[in-house]
């Protein structure tokens, strides 16, 4: 199976007709201008972006950090390691990884002194050990249509998260067609249809209360007879202990590949980095149900829980393939390990 690279070649196909729409409180023009940045830059500015979405999280670790670890270090003894455990649990990294962290430390530096930067590049190390993927690229389907699952929880940033892949494809020449799946809510389908303008994507709709299956069905059907690059199918949001709800998932699964059986070459679970811990509860239940294939960690602007990926990719090992880092489309960005770990601890 081929994979995408929202940073691909410029050989990669274009599509003359498509701008992308500009951020908000933007002028449109601004986005058209043609001394925009080559993509080796944007990917730097889109990297640094999740530095400064970090910031929160960095602000707590290392206020912390810095309090425990005094300038001429600190002996590692017990006090110090349940100090550092404490601190570091507080960005929602979890337990287990926080003990893996504690426990490097303490096997390397136990009865002797630690400075600063020694307690840094240790658990820089550990969590890069814990996190290490791939890569953050999308599954492509090896001909034809490639079919993208988006599922979470309401108010998780689905919807927004869905302009934001659009707007990536979109900005690499590719055509897409929206399945809104969303069905029980009216405002679902309303906010991305607007998105769906903006964008000149097309989208797929059904009556209000309709089944969200028939929908993810007919956009993929749409999808293929136009031969469009991408579909995105959205789906209701939903609380990963409703069950029936949770099962239907697995029906649009099973709908979707009447058409393309190979659908959905990936399915996508959008999650809140303010949820914290109850992230890695969606993650478990949405994993099962669904068949998650990747993670976009919404919200991590807004947020000093920002650790929330590391148990996440420790327990479950979904990668974590896109970050959302404000609320236009531009601000979004695929996951780099070195740069999260980096932006846990260092000034953006």
């Amino acid at each position: 199976m081929a994979r995408w690279n929202p940073f691909g070649s410029s050989d990669q196909k274009k599509n003359e007709n498509t701008e992308s729409p500009p951020p908000e409180n933007q002028d449109a023009n601004d986005s058209n201008d043609a001394s925009s940045p080559p993509p080796t830059e944007k990917k730097k500015g889109l990297f640094g972006g999740i530095k400064r979405a970090m910031s929160k999280t960095m602000e707590v670790l290392n206020t912390d950090i810095r309090d425990l670890v005094k300038e001429d270090g600190r002996l590692v003894d017990d006090q110090f390691l349940d100090e550092l455990f404490a601190h570091l649990v507080k960005t929602d990294m979890g337990n287990g990884p926080a003990a893996k962290i504690r426990d490097d430390i303490k096997s390397k530096y136990r009865a002797r002194k630690m400075t600063l930067t020694q307690l840094i590049d240790s658990a820089k190390e550990t969590i890069s050990a814990i996190m290490q993927q791939e890569n953050a690229d999308i599954n492509l389907a090896s001909s034809g249509t490639t079919v993208i699952m988006v599922v979470g929880v309401n108010g998780a940033g689905k919807t927004t998260s869905i302009a934001k892949l659009v707007n990536l494809f979109k900005q690499q020449g590719k055509t897409v067609v929206l399945g809104a799946g969303d069905t029980f809510r009216a405002a679902a389908v309303e906010q991305l249809t607007i998105w769906a303008d903006r964008m000149d994507a097309e989208i797929v709709t059904g009556r209000q209360g309709s089944d969200p299956a028939s929908v993810a069905y007919k956009a993929v059907d749409a999808a293929i007879k136009a031969e469009a690059d991408i579909c995105i199918v959205d789906t209701a949001g939903r609380l990963q202990t409703q069950n029936n709800l949770m099962d239907e998932l697995g029906r649009i699964r099973r709908v979707m590949q009447k058409v393309s059986p190979d659908a959905p070459h990936e399915v996508l679970l959008v999650l809140d980095a303010t949820a914290g811990q109850n992230a890695i509860s969606q993650a478990k239940g949405f994993g099962e149900a669904a068949g998650c294939t990747g993670i976009v960690l919404a919200k991590l602007d807004g947020s000093a829980k920002g650790g929330v990926a590391i148990p996440i990719r420790q327990e479950f090992g979904l990668p974590v393939k896109f970050v959302g880092l404000g609320e236009t489309p531009d601000d979004f960005a695929p996951f780099d390990v070195g740069t999260y770990v980096d932006a846990l601890f260092d000034a953006p």
